[in-house]
């Protein structure tokens, strides 16, 4: 580095005493003031102008694409059909566009300058996509530097509906970063609403979590979606490559984490095709059909995932049939119809993994022993499960001791029953 430019980075450090030479304070400009933005003509290359207010700025790109175009496994207009499909759907699911048009849902992530909370951690891109007429829409906000915040959540919050945002993970990470980071200029903006919308890390975490290795949107576009992405930056980087930017003003840095930022909004349009198919089960029985019954019957819905369990025995495998009959027997026992629910379990006990296994006995010893009052067959089932058991500490929530008290109290209801029989006689 020369010498010129040693001296030019040292003026920022510099005190110059106040004298009749110096720049009255009042005088001085605001940060940007309207003045040239740097580099302007590559960001108007890169499809971005400058949104200005109150003597700062912050900057927005915009793209489009066809209603047509296919990225991964679907094209983006794939999401009308499916919005129609929820919309004529009965089912109750935290998916569900129902009352909603396409048009509606903004699919949103951010890029920030770490993982972890507080006011120290930076959102310098707010992106996001929509349907407008015939195109899909890619909106950035993007913040030339820390301090420009006022406009950048300005120019954001008029433009998206808040309620109707389409995230990964989104309720844990992205919204409370931006209500962080809006609590310190709120006095400056429109208030921040409450939060409500569609977050699909969680459906995808049930349907995939035993398939991959780490359910993050990476993984889930390679290996569910399709979606192969060329030259991209990994968004760890996106930190260092943003200070950078902040120091340098050259986005020609930033275009390749904006780039970035692009594609995972837009697969979260594919992602949301995906998982709207596999839950309402346009395709049929397929795969992740059990994870959808689990999920279907932990959100109450009890005859959609009966439907889906009952497919999965006409059209499964011998392991996928056993599964569905596991969780119908659940649902028969709640439903009080015991005796289809224990031939269930009995098939269950008989061919199941051993999780499933356990569970099947563990249900039939307390069915025998509640229901049916039938004690040798309760001590059969919780004699089976110490067997299983073979001096493991626990398994699947149960103990040597649990199992060794259940004995112990069917031995003496055993007992009983046997006593009166006999003075009955």
């Amino acid at each position: 580095m020369s010498l010129k430019s040693k001296l030019g980075r040292m003026k920022s450090h510099i005190s110059l005493p106040e004298t009749e030479n110096t720049v009255p304070k009042e005088k001085k400009t605001t940060k940007d003031n309207f003045s040239a933005i740097p580099f302007l003509e590559k960001w108007t290359e890169n499809l971005t102008s400058v949104y200005r207010l109150d003597g700062s700025h912050c900057l927005i790109r915009e793209t489009s694409y066809p209603l047509d175009y296919q990225h991964g496994s679907y094209r983006f207009n794939d999401l009308l059909g499916i919005v129609d499909s929820w919309n004529n759907s009965p089912l109750e699911h935290p998916l569900s566009s129902a009352g909603h048009q396409a048009g509606d849902l903004f699919f949103f992530d951010t890029e920030t300058t770490g993982l972890g909370g507080g006011t120290g951690n930076t959102i310098f891109l707010l992106g996001y996509a929509f349907f407008e007429n015939d195109r899909v829409v890619v909106r950035q906000h993007i913040l030339p530097e820390p301090g420009n915040e006022i406009p950048l959540y300005q120019s954001f919050l008029e433009k998206v509906n808040y309620e109707t945002l389409v995230t990964y993970n989104g309720k844990a990470f992205d919204w409370p970063q931006l209500k962080t980071r809006h609590t310190l200029i709120k006095e400056h903006v429109p208030k921040l609403p409450d939060f409500g919308h569609f977050d699909l890390y969680h459906g995808s975490r049930r349907l995939w979590k035993n398939k991959l290795d780490k359910v993050k949107l990476a993984a889930v576009e390679k290996d569910i979606l399709g979606v192969q992405r060329e030259n991209d930056i990994p968004g760890y980087l996106a930190p260092i490559i943003y200070f950078d930017f902040v120091e340098r003003k050259d986005p020609e840095i930033l275009f390749g984490i904006m780039k970035h930022n692009e594609i995972d909004v837009l697969s979260l349009i594919t992602l949301y095709i995906h998982l709207s198919r596999q839950v309402l089960q346009l395709d049929g029985y397929n795969r992740e059909s059990l994870e959808i019954a689990r999920w279907l019957k932990l959100l109450g819905n009890a005859e959609a995932a009966r439907q889906t369990y009952e497919a999965a025995i006409q059209e499964g495998t011998e392991t996928e049939q056993l599964t569905a009959l596991h969780g119908l027997a659940l649902q028969w026992k709640k439903d009080k119809q015991y005796n289809k629910a224990k031939e269930a379990w009995e098939l269950v006990a008989a061919g199941g993994n051993e999780r499933q296994r356990v569970e099947a006995w563990h249900e039939l010893a307390k069915m025998h022993e509640h229901h049916f009052r039938d004690y040798e067959a309760a001590l059969f089932a919780t004699e089976t499960l110490y067997v299983i058991l073979n001096g493991r500490i626990s398994l699947y929530g149960l103990t040597p001791e649990d199992l060794e008290k259940r004995s112990a109290r069917l031995q003496k209801k055993k007992a009983k029953n046997a006593a009166l029989s006999a003075d009955d006689r």
